[in-house]
């Protein structure tokens, strides 16, 4: 048998999530999700937590011992060389995660919700690469209502991805998510048909 692998990409806020629910939902396919796995990476104990907290001190982490993900995003958002030193540390972590769960799975079809799959490297292990667009100001909208941050912050979160357009060129399907649900919806029933 050979596995069918949807790489389900987009930029930050574009609707990769509102894709993932309705694959497993309307068509029971598993979901693996790269920022569950890279939450994963950083649980309290580990070793890739210990060295982010090594590098940053202890105002990295809440009271509770967890990584304070809020002041890392502002750490890295801000410094390409930082995000990339933690990226190094959690990608390969995240890798690992999938190829175990893609080996064990015994269903023809999977999905891998990878936001950073060009960024990752991570093409190489899907078979479809799905791309979820809308245009920027849409983008900026979202993730400043979803995150309740500045329009500055948010800029930033957007910059520090690959191009939306880049991403959409390199894509065997593009969802336009600039619409209404049922629009976006419909096209991924059209994908899958396809597929």
């Amino acid at each position: 048998m050979t596995k069918k692998i949807i790489g389900l990409t987009g930029g930050i806020a574009t609707g990769k999530t509102t894709v993932a629910n309705y694959l497993a939902d309307a068509y029971n396919l598993p979901i693996l999700d790269a920022d569950i796995y890279a939450r994963e990476a950083v649980c309290v104990g580990s070793p890739i937590l210990d060295a982010i907290a090594t590098r940053y001190g202890k105002q990295i982490l809440l009271p509770n011992e967890n990584l304070d993900r809020q002041t890392l995003g502002e750490i890295i958002f801000k410094n390409s060389e930082e995000r990339t030193w933690v990226e190094n540390l959690i990608h390969p972590y995240v890798r690992d995660r999938f190829q175990a769960e893609i080996k064990a799975s015994t269903v023809e079809t999977l999905v891998l919700v990878v936001p950073l799959l060009f960024e990752a490297g991570m093409t190489n292990l899907v078979t479809e690469i799905w791309v979820v667009w809308c245009s920027q100001q849409q983008q900026l909208t979202r993730l400043m209502q979803r995150n309740h941050i500045t329009f500055e912050q948010a800029q930033a979160r957007i910059h520090s991805q690959m191009p939306i357009g880049e991403k959409a060129a390199r894509a065997d399907v593009v969802l336009d998510n600039s619409s209404t649900l049922e629009a976006l919806l419909k096209q991924v029933d059209a994908a899958l048909t396809k597929l």
